[in-house]
């Protein structure tokens, strides 16, 4: 039985994250939990004839029902950007729904690989690993930070300059997942793009969340592409963990040494059964990107230091 479970699923995100997993041959129960709507979503989704079977959870009494057993555990929860918000902005109210939701997961299944979707995802993937050692079940080869929308925005917009099939476009996207600290290695391609190409795709795959928060006027955020983002790393580590597939590889926010005075860092990592099975170096860099390495490490710092100190002050 392969149980996958995603937290916050009748969100913007959750909704269609869940749709696309729901396509998933290797998934045998997809569980959904949300503190609201859950049951329309479930039943909605119960009636495609796939393979898994699809349960829902409701509110704190139910979720211990939705962990227990479960393989993966995809966490999108959370609130939404709005026009003129950062991620960091969301930090205040992200970071408790996190705490609460791997409090639980540290419970009722210790041993499940944990997917974080739910932004600033520089902090919450911290959250989250000091929860599970005050648990005292820790295992960083188990929990990983979702950076995926990263690479497929890379992909698809570098294909736009290059007249290419974005399929064929692949673009390692390492350091971590808001504007600055997002590093885009161009120049892994061996294309030689002009300097003008070279700083409007940095800041386009940097700052791509914003270009949707305000074409959505409002409305929200990057929903649907960050769930087929979601989506691909889940199905990836399915076929790495499950289907035991060799070489399956993506870059994801985990924890690491490469970088002096960062504890967590994004970087190709090689996918295997139980989890993080390699972390790869950091791809070579040309001297642009060696300046936004540069000026990611103090804002990846004061992430990380944030999402420690606020499991230590909040108990």
């Amino acid at each position: 039985m392969v149980k996958v479970a995603v937290l916050g699923a009748a969100g913007g995100i959750g909704q269609p994250l869940s749709l696309l997993l729901k396509l998933n041959p290797l998934i045998t129960e997809l569980a959904l939990y949300d503190v609201a709507n859950t049951a329309g979503v479930a039943a909605d989704l119960s009636h495609i004839n796939t393979r898994s079977k699809v349960t829902g959870f409701k509110g704190d009494a139910q979720l211990e029902g939705a962990l227990k057993g479960a393989h993966i555990v995809v966490i999108p929860a959370g609130v939404p950007r709005k026009p003129g918000m950062t991620r960091e902005d969301l930090y205040a109210t992200n970071a408790g729904i996190v705490k609460t939701l791997a409090t639980a997961a540290a419970k009722y299944c210790p041993k499940a690989f944990l997917a974080i979707i739910s932004n600033p995802v520089n902090s919450t993937v911290p959250i989250v690993a000091e929860i599970f050692k005050q648990h005292g079940v820790y295992d960083p080869k188990r929990i990983f930070g979702v950076t995926t929308l990263d690479i497929v925005r890379a992909s698809r917009f570098v294909s736009e300059v290059l007249n290419t099939d974005p399929r064929d476009v692949d673009v390692p996207v390492i350091g971590g997942h808001s504007g600055a600290t997002i590093i885009p290695v161009l120049s892994s391609l061996g294309h030689s793009f002009t300097d003008a190409q070279r700083d409007t795709l940095t800041h386009r795959i940097q700052y791509g969340g914003d270009e949707v928060v305000k074409a959505k006027d409002g409305a929200g955020s990057a929903t649907l592409s960050m769930a087929y983002a979601g989506a691909r790393f889940v199905n990836s580590l399915l076929e790495a963990s499950v289907a035991k597939k060799p070489g399956v590889r993506e870059c994801t926010y985990v924890r690491n040494d490469l970088v002096p005075g960062l504890q967590y860092f994004s970087t190709i990592v090689e996918l295997g059964v139980d989890g993080a099975n390699k972390i790869h170096p950091i791809p070579h860099l040309d001297q642009y990107e060696k300046g936004l390495l540069e000026k990611a490490v103090p804002e990846l710092q004061a992430s990380i230091r944030k999402g420690i100190e606020f499991v230590n002050t909040n108990p």
